[in-house]
């Protein structure tokens, strides 16, 4: 394994992913950081449950994106291992920004394109899951844990290599980590449903 290419793909990696979608949107077209509402929390879910869904879907897009684009560099650097390691570093990028003052999203926008990137039928799985869980419970917390879990699942039951199921059980741990506020607050009952705000809603003054 080429070191060189290694860390190439896990600078470029990191540094994508350090570009936040919900702080940049969030200040230059809404007017203001949304780490300061709502949940507190840099993601698409915050973003949209502070400025709608217009603005969650944007994040999510975005945020795939450069999750998208991450891998694609390290595969073309250094085939699946350097798959691994740019997705792996953007997540790491996303939840902890250098941009940002390290403090980014949980990894669920990112964990979905990394599961595309894994195997579209992994992608398919987590989507799922997420989708059965999360409108059962409202909660999207809930629903982000149990597709954060199906992703290592999916991708052993699919035997898709071991570089991409290190990945996948790697980004399963960085999202459960990052939420582990959320898990106490199911635990006890207090986590809120989710409810998205109006698109309509005015942009926050300047």
């Amino acid at each position: 394994m080429n070191v060189w290419k290694l860390l190439l793909a896990i600078a470029i990696g990191y540094l994508l992913g350090s570009l936040s979608s919900s702080i940049l949107l969030s200040r230059n077209a809404w007017g203001g950081d949304v780490r300061g509402k709502g949940s507190g929390n840099a993601g698409a879910t915050n973003m949209a449950r502070v400025y709608g869904w217009a603005a969650g879907v944007l994040t999510l897009v975005c945020d795939m994106a450069k999750a998208g684009l991450s891998v694609w560099i390290g595969w073309k650097l250094l085939g699946d291992w350097g798959l691994c390691a740019g997705g792996i570093a953007c997540m790491l990028g996303h939840c902890f920004p250098v941009f940002h003052e390290f403090k980014g999203g949980k990894g669920i926008s990112v964990g979905a394109a990394l599961g595309l990137a894994i195997d579209w039928r992994v992608f398919l799985a987590i989507v799922a899951v997420f989708l059965i869980v999360a409108l059962l419970t409202k909660k999207v917390s809930a629903g982000s844990l149990a597709a954060s879990v199906a992703i290592t699942i999916a991708a052993i039951l699919f035997a898709v290599g071991t570089p991409k199921i290190v990945l996948a059980a790697t980004a399963m741990c960085i999202a459960v980590f990052q939420h582990r506020g959320n898990l106490k607050r199911l635990a006890a009952g207090t986590e809120p449903d989710f409810k998205a705000a109006d698109d309509k809603r005015k942009k926050e003054e300047r």
